[in-house]
């Protein structure tokens, strides 16, 4: 089950912990991976962990035109291209009465409007050849919402509302659109808190844990798989039970 051998997949942010992980699930799937981030040095070095069937392409995605250009990059590097994983993110984070217009701009323009950019020159290609896997990393605070976070919940929302815009429109070409909403993982970011904020979101979650980015990239195999075909518009909470919806 889940067999990738054959599939092609772009995953942005993949120098990150969460991305880093689902790239490495679907190239273990069989799947030729391209690799995406802004530090060239662990995009290398993930390569050279995956090895044959994995490229680097480093991009700015706050650049617009590098962003709309990623697409066709990935594909001249593969040959096609059947799954996104928009995983880049951002956060500037601070109360909406001292949030400035630059922190707002800059967490949508990476958060949402780049999956955007990055997925449209890929969609005509994949309706023709009907089959297709458009996969958006949200987050539980696009659900929930958070304090000192309402550029980022915004964006996440706003990312769940375009999926399920892009699945009603692709859905009988066999192309799904779906969201995954990872809530506290453990990755560099929280393990930066200090261990009463660690203490204090623990309790708020059922499963008494952190996820694992293996966790999120089992989701996404599973997402970008045949047996995942009739799944689409949907959003995948990971999240220990700290939201239910």
């Amino acid at each position: 089950m889940f067999d990738l051998t054959g599939k092609t997949a772009l995953v942005t942010g993949a120098s990150g912990g969460i991305g880093g992980a689902i790239a490495t699930a679907l190239h273990e799937q069989g799947a030729t991976v391209a690799l995406s981030g802004t530090r060239q040095s662990a995009l290398d070095d993930l390569a050279s962990t995956l090895g044959e069937r994995s490229h680097t392409l480093a991009c700015d995605l706050s650049d617009e035109a590098q962003a709309e250009g990623l697409s066709a990059r990935a594909e001249e590097a593969m040959g096609s291209l059947d799954i996104i994983v928009n995983n880049a993110g951002i956060t500037r984070d601070g109360l909406m009465m001292r949030m400035s217009g630059d922190d707002w701009r800059a967490v949508l323009d990476i958060n949402l409007t780049a999956a955007f950019l990055v997925s449209k020159p890929a969609l005509r290609a994949m309706a023709k050849r009907r089959w297709g896997r458009i996969i958006n990393i949200t987050s539980v605070v696009g659900e929930m919402g958070n304090a000192g976070q309402a550029n980022y919940a915004a964006a996440k929302a706003g990312l769940v509302g375009m999926t399920k815009s892009l699945a009603r429109e692709l859905a009988s070409r066999g192309v799904t659109a779906n969201c995954i909403a990872p809530g506290f993982i453990d990755t560099p970011m929280t393990q930066a808190l200090a261990d009463s904020q660690k203490d204090t979101l623990m309790a708020g979650i059922p499963a008494a844990k952190f996820g694992m980015p293996e966790d999120v990239a089992g989701a996404a195999v599973f997402l970008a798989s045949d047996e995942g075909a009739y799944i689409t518009g949907q959003t995948l909470h990971v999240n220990g039970g700290l939201v239910m919806v």
